[in-house]
């Protein structure tokens, strides 16, 4: 094996989607229901439909392979090994196609498949991200900006955000596979010259009966912005698991120590250190995360394709179609087992929280202050200086306001205590946290 897809990224249901065997059975279907669609309009005599039909169950992928290893043409190695088994019917075989009316509408079969693999675990995740939202909604933390300490939070409320991410992902997925899930038969350089004002009737029977929608117009390929759209949206969603599991990274981190990855009694976490224990399946939902992105540039030059149609985008589609879906379907999975399964560290949470101390509450200050008749930006400057006092020296930062003489005129004793406790940040999250995941579920789940 030299492709790590081959045994170790994606699952096999996943693996399934674009294995030989199945390409192959897909072609076969596409050439059968093109007859079928020339029967009915009358091009081809009704008995060929059957004789086609039965001849494709016994095309085997090794005789194709023969046949390809001498025409140099895998469509037309497809194309002969069914001829050759279709008997008196051998010659209504890929009447009136080109290759990518097969080839094209196959790719939209398989993107299609790979589409409903993706939606269902994306869907499965929304349901765990809103049990995590909901079960850790009365969980305070601390909340970062620039890897600093900024303000308490409810810790669910970062699932929350995810959520309503992971739902963006559901939508733009969706509308990709609309605009990416069509086929075509509509000849040599796509304008049905084959079969005249009956090509567009052929063509939406044969995309009905493979429940595809249908391009509405074409060159000899479909044009490459619709496979674009597809894999800029696998690319982005991919960046948005990267977006949670690289908060897990860190708040796995020793330091922080607020949550871990789930880990086995047998797993080793280091060949050298027998006490590690580290985020691989983060890690790798990470560094796919990479791979994937790097994609997206091809998939636009892609979209660049001269006159009515040339092969520069085959050898990359080959490669980056069956990839891209495999590497999201393994970020997935691994996203899945890291969020079903996360330990979370409420007491460690306290405890970083209470190290930080009543500092982290100059914003409820500032406003509280504010809001009976300070000035704010005197507030501001009087709260920064003790901040950098109390960062600098072992001197409260509550008795530090206590004394500040202009901040004493607006609020007592008993108003700064209040205003320095931690769930007085806590603010409108819990609430939203309940909103956007119903939303999600009524619209999702």
């Amino acid at each position: 094996m030299i492709h790590p897809i081959e045994d170790r990224y994606g699952s096999a249901e996943m693996r399934e989607v674009f294995k030989k065997e199945r390409w192959l059975g897909l072609m076969l279907d596409v050439e059968v229901e093109l007859v079928r669609a020339l029967a009915e309009l009358g091009y081809v005599p009704t008995p060929a439909v059957e004789e086609v039909s039965a001849a494709a169950e016994r095309v085997s992928l090794d005789r194709v392979a023969e046949i390809e290893a001498e025409t140099k043409h895998e469509t037309m190695a497809v194309v002969s090994a069914l001829a050759e088994q279709s008997g008196d019917a051998s010659g209504y075989v890929h009447l009136g196609a080109t290759s990518n009316d097969v080839l094209d509408t196959v790719t939209a079969m398989q993107l299609s498949q790979a589409h409903d693999i993706m939606d269902s675990k994306l869907r499965r995740l929304l349901r765990v991200l809103c049990d995590l939202a909901r079960g850790e909604n009365g969980t305070l933390c601390l909340g970062r900006t620039h890897g600093r300490a900024a303000i308490p939070m409810v810790f669910g409320f970062k699932f929350a955000v995810y959520a309503s991410q992971i739902g963006r992902c559901i939508d733009r997925l969706g509308r990709a596979r609309q605009t990416a899930c069509v086929g075509k038969m509509s000849g040599a350089i796509g304008t049905m010259a084959e079969f005249g004002s009956d090509g567009l009737e052929l063509q939406r029977r044969v995309m009905t009966r493979l429940d595809l929608g249908e391009s509405d117009i074409s060159t000899q390929v479909v044009p490459r912005d619709r496979l674009a759209e597809f894999l800029l949206a696998v690319c982005l969603s991919s960046s948005v698991l990267e977006t949670i599991a690289s908060e897990v990274r860190n708040l796995q981190r020793s330091e922080i120590d607020e949550v871990a990855e789930p880990f086995t009694s047998e797993q080793v976490g280091s060949t050298a250190m027998p006490h590690k224990r580290n985020p691989i399946l983060s890690e790798k939902i990470c560094g796919l995360a990479r791979h994937l992105r790097g994609i997206c540039v091809g998939a636009l030059e892609n979209v660049v394709l001269e006159h009515e149609r040339d092969l520069t985008n085959s050898s990359f589609e080959r490669v980056t179609l069956p990839e891209a879906c495999l590497l999201f379907d393994e970020q997935l999975d691994s996203i899945l087992k890291v969020l079903s399964n996360l330990e979370v560290n409420r007491e460690r949470m306290m405890r970083n929280l209470e190290e930080m101390g009543p500092v982290i509450m100059s914003e409820n200050v500032l406003l509280k202050a504010t809001l009976k008749g300070a000035n704010r930006q005197e507030t501001h400057r009087r709260l920064r200086e003790a901040a950098m006092k109390h960062a600098a020296t072992d001197l409260s930062f509550a008795d530090l306001l206590l004394r500040d003489e202009y901040i004493g005129k607006f609020l007592s004793k008993e108003e700064l205590s209040q205003a320095l406790e931690f769930d007085a940040a806590v603010g409108a999250g819990p609430q939203q946290i309940d909103t956007v995941c119903a939303a999600l579920e009524v619209r999702h789940l």
